[in-house]
């Protein structure tokens, strides 16, 4: 019969313990624990001699390694275990979900110590099932022992309070010898962040079908007519995924999200998607002397022009960005005049590290103002190229067939017909990045709709629709998960089916100065 677990045997177990006899006796008395220990009780308990250690900055916690396996966090750190310059705050790296027959990894494979200000932090450090947890200790002021602070803490939470930015990267020992090319490393140079933590988002609360969008977006659908899809059923149904979309972002990802709302009386069925209508952009952005930016756009549709409400803008300019680059005015678009489009972050996928600038030309992505929008922001090229939707028509925003993050890319290839435009595309998207190219059927699943963010602990996570997640490979999603600590998803079926957009469309970046 199976021996029950209760309270006896853990005060049998700790007595025995506490008297230094060998863990072979605990399993001997107790089946129940037969197989889960069979190191001596000293080494059970821990030994605070150092295996390893890195010195980030002269200025953040010591990382220790322990050269035996700590089990849990232990109440002191003698000072004579230490270095003898060892800082006031040091803190012992734990690889918590490593069974007891497997040896922890050591701190070269975690982490390297990149300036006094970044780090190389290895991908499966962030991985839930692999994650590297961090018991902390800080000296007293009268001097002694360093005594516990924090049990099992977040290793990416401790380097961001000590001012040091992790950069996610699958292999830190190439990175160390400087074998591994990666565009993190470029950011972290730089100082050029490729994603942000923060978003404007508005919630779908007057949401319906857009006859004047579904003139050339393909990807829109309705059923048994517009007017069935703009009926409140239909709005409460968007509104409801939305919500989870939002919960999934602010409060499991740690996304700061600003929400905004919208009514009837706005007359803008697809306010739901404000990346279209404004940009902003850090002061040296793609390595250019631009300062930090606020860009307006025109827009195609009068009803898609009139989301650029005062209100919200308003809210934008009191982020202080040095220059506003205001395209809507500048064309007459915004009064639903002729002039030429350029329609924000759907038109323009953006290398922000690199300065690179990638448009797929429709309708809604004017060449030469795209030309025009790289000079103005300091880009150093536009990659352009021509993009089918499949039924004969061109890809209506260029963020429907690909995306672009630090380190990874997302592009269907196969939507641009023209050999020499296709492969000036691949080999601009792979002289920094890790490509993923997806089939016409993923693209039309939302898969090129995706979009790096920062999440809470300030590392590279793709966010992403569950059709989207669904519709890539095992092994694609194996690669993107070589690039980002996590692959956020949330169901907005009835928003693509109707409005034609995905996750990517709904993220205003906003990018402070």
């Amino acid at each position: 019969p199976q021996t029950t677990f209760c309270r006896d045997n853990l005060e049998q177990i700790g007595s025995m313990l506490s008297c230094g006899r060998r863990a072979a006796e605990v399993v001997a008395r107790n089946p129940t624990v037969r197989g889960l220990a069979s190191l001596p009780a000293e080494q059970v308990r821990g030994s605070s001699e150092i295996a390893e250690t890195v010195r980030l900055s002269p200025t953040a916690p010591l990382l220790l390694r322990l050269s035996q396996r700590p089990w849990g966090a232990t109440a002191t750190l003698p000072a004579s275990s230490l270095p003898a310059d060892a800082p006031a705050t040091v803190a012992v790296l734990r690889d918590a979900w490593a069974a007891h027959d497997q040896t922890p990894r050591p701190l070269a494979e975690l982490i390297h110590p990149l300036s006094p200000c970044t780090a190389a932090v290895a991908a499966s450090a962030a991985d839930w099932h692999s994650r590297v947890l961090v018991d902390v200790y800080e000296r007293p002021a009268a001097g002694g022992d360093h005594a516990l602070k924090t049990v099992a803490g977040d290793l990416f939470h401790l380097l961001r309070s000590a001012g040091i930015r992790p950069l996610h990267v699958p292999d830190v020992p190439a990175v160390a010898a400087q074998a591994a090319r990666l565009n993190c490393l470029a950011s972290g140079a730089r100082g050029v962040r490729q994603s942000t933590n923060e978003v404007l988002m508005v919630a779908p609360t007057a949401f319906g079908f857009n006859e004047q969008a579904a003139q050339d977006n393909t990807f829109m659908h309705t059923g048994a007519g517009a007017a069935s899809d703009a009926g409140p059923s239909v709005t409460h149904r968007v509104v409801r995924e939305f919500a989870g979309l939002h919960r999934e972002l602010a409060d499991v990802a740690g996304v700061r999200v600003n929400l905004f709302q919208h009514s009837l009386a706005h007359g803008t069925p697809d306010a739901v998607f404000p990346n279209n209508w404004f940009s902003t952009h850090a002061a040296g952005e793609g390595g250019g002397a631009a300062p930090s930016s606020l860009v307006l756009y025109p827009m195609k549709c009068p009803n898609r022009a009139a989301e650029a409400r005062e209100d919200v803008v308003g809210v934008l300019r009191a982020l202080g960005h040095a220059a506003e680059v205001n395209l809507a005015g500048e064309e007459g678009a915004a009064a639903g005049g002729a002039g030429r489009v350029l329609e924000g972050t759907g038109s323009l996928v953006l290398d922000r590290v690199n300065g690179v600038a990638y448009v797929a030309l429709s309708e809604r992505a004017d060449a030469a103002l795209a030309d025009d929008w790289a000079r103005r922001l300091g880009y150093d090229r536009v990659v352009a190229f021509s993009s089918g939707d499949g039924a004969g028509g061109a890809v209506y925003h260029t963020n429907v067939m690909m995306a672009v993050g630090t380190d990874l890319a997302v592009a269907c290839l196969a939507s641009v017909a023209d050999d020499g435009e296709r492969r000036a595309l691949r080999q601009a998207l792979e002289r920094h990045h890790t490509l993923v190219d997806i089939t016409r059927d993923q693209m039309a699943a939302m898969c090129g709709n995706v979009l790096e963010l920062e999440d809470g602990r300030g590392l590279p996570v793709l966010a992403m629709s569950t059709r989207a997640y669904n519709a890539f490979t095992e092994e694609q999603r194996r690669t993107m998960r070589r690039h980002v600590a996590a692959l956020h998803h949330a169901p907005i079926d009835t928003l693509e089916h109707i409005g034609g957009g995905s996750v990517r469309c709904t993220l205003g970046e906003i990018f402070r100065p």
